[in-house]
């Protein structure tokens, strides 16, 4: 099942080290199947505060994405971003094909308290 990387980035003022983390992200993530999926899109808030930017990468499970994080080869170049951009990062799984969100809805009803 699909997983995704995403990232809620705070503004930050340019550096090189960043520079240098983007021109070596993507050989980091290609041996693990990622691929940016957004990234340096203007996004709009429709509820909410969300200031920043986000960064969306896909991969084929969540085990490719778990590998990616941890990998020598992301760990090496971790610290040019963090460093100098603050932010919070998830590795989250996709939904299955075929997703119903009723069974959902179902349980929630379920664990509410009666009306």
């Amino acid at each position: 099942m699909t997983a995704y990387a995403i990232a809620h980035l705070q503004e930050a003022a340019p550096h090189p080290e960043i520079a240098e983390y983007m021109e070596r992200i993507i050989g980091t993530m290609t041996p693990y199947g990622g691929r940016f999926l957004v990234h340096g899109a203007q996004h709009e808030v429709r509820e909410g505060h969300w200031p920043g930017h986000v960064v969306v990468i896909g991969f084929p499970s969540l085990d490719h994405a778990r590998a990616w994080w941890d990998s020598a080869a992301y760990q090496e170049i971790a610290p040019l971003r963090s460093r100098h951009i603050e932010g919070d990062i998830i590795l989250v799984p996709g939904v299955p094909d075929g997703y119903d969100p009723t069974s959902t809805a179902r349980a929630i009803r379920d664990a509410a308290p009666a009306r």
